[in-house]
C-alpha cells in the first residue's frame, strides 16, 4: 500500500508542478520527499498516541503524516482531490503552525497557520506574481505589511479586513506615490500625494479625494492654499508665486481632481479557495472528528474568553470590525465575526463570542485638549478672525529672495506696515465678515527671515494659524494680562503683549537675530512674527501679539 501511495503522491505533485511552471517558472518540488511508515487501519492505538498513516479517502483525498485521536496530528502532507497541497502541521485535524499551502493555479501561501486559517505572519504568492508579506488574521490581510501587485504597483503600511487602512505609502507604476492615512482602502486624513513630475497635494483627504484643508505645490515653490471640494462651488484659496515666478496665474484647482484618475487602487488578485475551508472534516472519521471538536469549543471559547486582552488604543470602529458586511472575505468572515481582530498598532487580540457573550464594548474618551474654542459668539471671536486674516496676508504676500545679512535698516522700529481690512475687501485684503480694521506688521523682513531660518513652511503655518479651524484660548491670563492662543493642532501659539513690551522686543531684534545665525540649535523662544490689530469700530483698540511655536 505504501508503494501505491507513494506513487499517487508523486504523480498528484508532477501535475501539480506542470501546472504551476507557467506561473512560477520554477524547477524544484513544492514539497520535499517524506518517508511514511505503513500502519494498518485496525491497528488499535490509545488515546493521544501519534503514529504514522498513509490514507486515501473515498472522494480522491489523499494524507499521509502523523495521526492521533482520528484526525491528523504533527507534521503531515495533505493532497485534495481539486489539486490543493498542504504540507506543515497539524493540531486535532486543523491546520495549525508554520505550514505551506499551494493552489493548483500556481499561488502558495507559506507562514503561520491558527485553527485551519491563514493567521501570523506569511507570505502569499498569486500566480500572477502579486505577493503580499506581512500580518494575517483569519485568511485575511490584517496588520503590517506590504504587497506589491501585478502591474508594479506597491503598497506598505498598515492593514484592516484585507485592505490598506491606517498609515501607509502606496506607490503606482507611474512614479506617483502617496504617504499619509487611509480608510477601507481609500486615501483618508492627512496625507501627501506627490506625481511624478514633481508637483504635490499635502492636506487632508476623503473617500480617496483632497476635501478640506490643503496645499498644492508646484516645482517652482509656488503654492495654492485653501479649503478643497470636488464642488466648485465649495472651493476657496489664495495662489501665493515663488520669488522667480512674474506673469498672471491661470489656473484651476479642479485639474488636481483630474490628476488623480489615473491613481486607482489595485484591488489584487483574489483567493479562489481558503485553506479553512479545505480542513473542516475527514471523511473517515467524520462523525468522531464532528464529536471531539464539539465538545472542546466551549471550552475553547471560555479560555479565549478568560485570556483575552484588549488594548485601551482600539477605537470603537474597531471593535465593530466583526460588524461589518463584506462580500468579499469568503471563509473568512466567520472567524473575524467571531471576534478575532488586530489592532494595526499594537497586534492580535482575541475576543471569541461565539460562546454567547456579549462583545465588549470600549469607550474611549478623546483628550481633552486645553483652552477654550472660539466660536461665534465669543467676546474675541472677531479678533480671531482679524488676526488670522493678517497673519494669512503677511505671510502670503510675496516678497523678493532676500540674504541672510540683512541691512539694518530692516532693524529699525519705524519700519512697519499698514494694512487696511474693509469687509467688502479690496485690491490687496479679501472680503471677510468681520469689522473693519487695520493690521500692522513690525520689521516684516527680520521675521520673514527667521522663519527662514527655522525651517517654517509658509503654507503649513498659514494652516495652523489661519485654516479652517478655530483658535483655542486659555482660560485664565497670564501675569502680565496677556491672553494666549492655540492653534487647533497644537503648534504654534498667539500671545498678546502690551506696546512697551513690543517696543523692548523691537529694540532687541538685532541681538536676538544675530544670535539665532550663530547658534542654529539655539534653545531661546523662537519668535514668527510681531504685529499689530487696531480695530476701527467702535471697540477703537489695539492690540500687539507675536507667535511663537508651542515647543522647540
Amino acid at each position: 500500500m505504501s508503494r501505491a501511495l507513494n506513487g499517487i503522491v508523486n504523480a498528484w505533485e508532477g501535475k501539480l508542478k506542470k501546472s504551476q511552471a507557467p506561473a512560477k517558472k520554477r524547477a524544484n518540488s513544492l514539497f520535499t520527499a517524506m518517508s511514511v511508515a505503513h500502519v494498518d487501519d485496525d491497528d488499535i492505538h490509545p488515546p493521544g498516541e501519534v503514529y504514522h498513516v498513509e490514507k486515501v479517502f473515498s472522494n480522491g483525498d489523499v494524507y499521509m503524516g502523523q495521526w492521533a485521536d482520528n484526525c491528523p496530528n504533527g507534521h503531515g502532507k495533505c493532497l485534495w482531490a481539486d489539486g490543493c497541497m498542504y504540507v506543515g502541521n497539524w493540531c486535532k485535524g486543523k491546520t495549525m503552525g508554520k505550514g505551506k499551502f499551494s493552489w493548483p493555479c500556481g499561488a502558495t501561501y507559506e507562514g503561520q497557520f491558527k485553527s485551519g486559517y491563514m493567521d501570523g505572519e506569511g507570505t502569499y504568492t498569486g500566480s500572477s506574481e502579486d505577493t503580499y508579506r506581512g500580518t494575517w488574521v483569519c485568511n485575511m490581510m490584517h496588520g503590517k505589511g506590504e504587497r506589491n501587485y501585478a502591474n508594479g504597483d506597491h503598497y506598505e503600511g498598515h492593514w484592516r479586513r484585507g485592505q490598506p487602512h491606517g498609515n501607509g505609502k502606496y506607490l503606482w507604476n507611474n512614479g506617483n506615490q502617496y504617504i499619509g492615512h487611509w480608510r477601507h482602502g481609500k486615501m483618508n486624513g492627512n496625507g501627501t500625494m506627490t506625481w511624478a513630475n514633481g508637483h504635490r497635494y499635502e492636506g487632508s483627504w476623503e473617500d480617496g479625494l483632497p476635501r478640506g484643508n490643503g496645499t498644492f505645490r508646484w516645482v517652482d515653490e509656488s503654492f495654492y492654499v485653501g479649503i478643497w471640494s470636488k464642488d466648485p462651488k465649495e472651493q476657496s484659496g489664495s495662489y501665493y508665486p515663488s520669488n522667480s515666478q512674474s506673469g498672471s496665474f491661470d489656473w484651476d484647482p479642479q485639474e488636481v481632481y483630474l490628476k488623480l484618475s489615473d491613481c486607482t487602487i489595485n484591488p489584487g488578485e483574489n483567493i479562489s479557495v481558503f485553506p479553512s475551508q479545505k480542513t473542516v472534516n475527514w471523511p473517515c472519521e467524520g462523525e468522531d472528528l464532528q464529536k471531539h471538536s464539539s465538545g472542546r469549543s466551549h471550552k475553547t471559547n471560555d479560555s479565549r474568553l478568560r485570556r483575552a486582552s484588549v488594548d485601551g488604543s482600539l477605537s470603537n470602529a474597531e471593535h465593530s470590525l466583526g460588524s461589518e458586511s463584506d462580500s468579499s472575505l469568503d471563509g473568512s468572515s466567520e472567524c473575524l465575526d467571531s471576534g478575532r481582530e488586530v489592532d494595526e498598532r499594537s497586534g492580535a487580540h482575541e475576543l471569541d463570542m461565539s460562546s454567547g457573550y456579549p462583545r465588549p464594548h470600549i469607550v474611549l474618551k478623546p483628550t481633552k485638549k486645553q483652552g477654550l474654542t472660539i466660536s461665534k459668539g465669543h467676546k474675541n471671536y472677531e479678533l480671531m478672525l482679524n488676526l488670522q486674516l493678517g497673519i494669512r496676508h503677511s505671510v502670503g504676500k510675496p516678497a523678493p529672495a532676500t540674504s541672510l545679512d540683512l541691512k539694518a535698516t530692516a532693524f529699525d522700529p519705524r519700519d512697519k506696515t499698514w494694512t487696511r481690512f474693509p469687509p467688502q475687501g479690496s485690491k490687496h485684503t479679501p472680503p471677510h465678515q468681520s469689522c473693519e480694521f487695520r493690521w500692522k506688521d513690525y520689521c516684516p523682513l527680520v521675521f520673514r527671515t527667521l522663519r527662514k531660518l527655522f525651517k517654517v513652511d509658509p503654507a503649513d503655518y498659514m494652516l495652523s494659524l489661519c485654516g479652517n479651524d478655530a483658535l483655542r484660548e486659555l482660560s485664565s491670563p497670564g501675569k502680565s494680562g496677556s491672553f494666549f492662543y492655540l492653534t487647533n493642532d497644537d503648534k504654534y501659539m498667539i500671545k498678546t503683549m502690551k506696546k512697551s513690551e513690543a517696543k523692548v522686543l523691537i529694540r532687541m531684534l538685532s541681538a536676538y537675530y544675530n544670535h539665532v545665525r550663530a547658534c542654529e540649535n539655539t534653545l531661546v523662544t523662537k519668535f514668527y512674527g510681531l504685529h499689530c490689530v487696531k480695530l476701527t469700530g467702535a471697540a477703537q483698540k489695539k492690540v500687539s501679539l507675536i507667535t511663537f511655536p508651542l515647543s522647540n
